[in-house]
């Protein structure tokens, strides 16, 4: 269904809502923006994979939008919580209101041509040195080292705006879609995220 889904939206079509034949296409009705939340950390933590054994590392949030309880800074605190939470073995590192911690997904957030890491580029925090003050991130088998004056080019990627996920595909992504994202709602959005599974 992503396929003809796909087609249907950019068609100005509504897209094939039927969960009962659907095989890769799931839609989810609540009116409540804070179950709907909790609802993306559910399907990303446990539905999805134990449905389709995908690893929750291989499932993408899309959110339409960075503000409010399902958009990319909200979810990204819940992923976070629900799939790296802290431990007395995972040192930390705060930066303003971020926290990093070994096995966080993190995107590189603009160009650092010394580092060959650009814009858009995810991994996953390999290491955190507190000592050399410096921490280690994989970008597709690569090891690249950030002291921790550089941690601004990082920011947290559990979850990610449909803007910054073109050009990236996922094997299975979560797209909340909420009237309180009525503004952002246009088809182009919604067809780059439906398109990035």
């Amino acid at each position: 269904y992503i396929i003809s889904n796909a087609h249907r939206i950019n068609e100005g079509q509504m897209p094939i809502l039927d969960n009962d034949t659907a095989t890769d296409f799931f839609v989810f009705k609540t009116d409540d923006v804070e179950r709907a939340a909790q609802l993306c950390v559910e399907l990303v933590q446990t539905r999805i994979p134990r449905r389709f054994a995908i690893p929750s590392a291989d499932i993408q949030l899309l959110s339409p939008m960075h503000r409010g309880k399902v958009g990319v800074g909200a979810l990204n605190e819940a992923l976070q919580a629900a799939l790296n939470p802290p431990a007395a073995s995972k040192p930390e590192r705060r930066l303003g209101n971020r926290i990093y911690r070994p096995g966080d997904r993190v995107m590189q957030i603009r160009n650092n041509y010394d580092k060959d890491t650009y814009n858009g580029d995810m991994g996953t925090i390999a290491k955190l040195d507190l000592e050399m003050q410096k921490l280690t991130v994989e970008f597709d088998g690569r090891l690249v080292s950030y002291d921790f004056l550089e941690l601004d080019e990082l920011t947290h990627a559990y979850a990610v705006s449909v803007h910054k996920s073109q050009g990236s595909e996922f094997p299975a992504v979560v797209i909340p879609v909420l009237t309180t994202h009525y503004m952002m709602l246009q088809r182009n959005l919604l067809y780059t995220a439906v398109t990035r599974a």
